[in-house]
């Protein structure tokens, strides 16, 4: 039987509540040592992708995408203009 105090901060929390019951040997962990909760709280942390490496590997991938993005608009425009000057100017031999 887990500790009202576990059970009171575990309420207030339903990710890690969630978390407790996705992986049950938590219950036991926690009822036979109820200052493990500070563990539960980094290890759910990891298991959500909220540790400050995990946000910083999603924010670099978010701006190498952007720099994709933006380096394939670039192309494109390039691509555009160059087939523009190709029409205006048709005496141009490819």
């Amino acid at each position: 039987m887990m500790r009202a105090e576990i059970q009171m901060y575990l309420d207030q929390r339903p990710e890690e509540k969630l978390f407790v019951r996705m992986h049950p040997e938590w219950y036991r962990m926690l009822g036979r040592n109820p200052q493990a909760i500070s563990r539960l709280k980094s290890v759910s942390d990891q298991y959500y992708g909220r540790t400050f490496g995990q946000r910083l590997d999603r924010f670099n991938q978010r701006v190498n995408m952007m720099s994709m993005l933006v380096a394939m608009a670039q192309a494109m425009s390039e691509q555009k203009s160059a087939q523009r000057e190709g029409t205006l100017n048709p005496d141009r031999t490819a």
